[in-house]
């Protein structure tokens, strides 16, 4: 493994993606390897960029999100504007999954509510029918 440059394969086994990932992330110009006929060479910046890549989709932020915060590295104050902008929208990501947690927990507890109630009344049916018989 090159410490300047990695091949696609290389950066598949590095960050457990499949190479349409890569193309995928190419395409959407989020990664730009250097091109040598069809063979993609990664720099450190793409690898850089690639593990924020992982990490904002791992947060659920959209493709978009992510690509206007790695726009932001390159304005020149030391990633203050990135930081900040990353920041707010972390925030807000945060918060609809807290929102999300909480709805899920609320209709998994509304289901376990339901299944102890059909034990219940399955219970009582096979209760009534063996006093019938």
């Amino acid at each position: 493994m090159s410490e300047k440059t990695m091949t696609i394969r290389e950066m598949c086994d590095a960050f457990a993606v499949t190479p349409r990932t890569l193309r995928f992330y190419e395409a959407k110009e989020l990664l730009f390897p250097i091109r040598e006929g069809q063979k993609r060479l990664f720099t450190k910046r793409d690898r850089a960029r690639l593990k924020l890549i992982l990490r904002g989709k791992r947060f659920g932020f959209s493709l978009e999100e992510i690509r206007q915060l790695l726009d932001l590295y390159d304005m020149g104050d030391q990633q203050q504007t990135q930081l900040a902008r990353t920041y707010e929208i972390a925030r807000d990501r945060l918060a609809d999954m807290e929102r999300q947690r909480d709805e899920l927990t609320e209709a998994i507890d509304d289901l376990r509510n339901q299944l102890k109630w059909g034990e219940k009344m399955i219970a009582s049916m096979n209760t009534t029918k063996k006093a019938a018989e």
